[in-house]
């Protein structure tokens, strides 16, 4: 199974405006370099899943909206649970689904909570660093080890 990296998001506060970019460095440790949360994992999620909530619940959320870092297509990021992927040069860990909150709702529209439900996305720690860049294939390494 494999995907594509189709958008990369990071702001450096927390309840700011998140930019798109083209390319990010990620550091073992330490996520992103300017990512406001400056720790070890990073967040993915499908586009599908924006696509979804609009068919569903005519909310049209902006890619950056979501507040994850990695936006991907192709590829069925829930079954990743556990797994170990490659984003790029990055291999991370995924550790956890990512559940919307009522603090991404508060930011966007009412709805978006119930219209994101078992498609909000996952964290990974990241165990290998390097450069994710647009474009970039993602890719399920197996299940991990660790």
């Amino acid at each position: 199974m494999a995907g594509t990296v189709e958008g990369i998001f990071f702001g450096a506060i927390d309840e700011g405006p998140l930019a798109p970019a083209d390319q990010v460095q990620v550091n073992t440790g330490a996520g992103i370099e300017g990512d406001r949360h400056g720790h070890k994992d990073i967040t993915l999620f499908e586009a599908e899943a924006i696509e979804g909530l609009k068919a569903d619940t005519g909310i049209e959320l902006q890619p950056r909206e979501i507040r994850r870092n990695v936006m991907t297509r192709g590829i069925a990021l829930n079954d990743l649970l556990g797994h170990r992927i490659r984003v790029g040069e990055v291999e991370a860990v995924v550790t956890e689904l990512c559940h919307p909150c009522n603090h991404l709702q508060s930011l966007t529209y009412p709805g978006v909570l119930r219209g994101l439900v078992n498609r909000g996305g996952l964290n990974a720690d990241v165990v290998a660093g390097g450069a994710i860049r647009l474009g970039d294939q993602i890719e399920d390494l197996g299940p991990s080890t660790s």
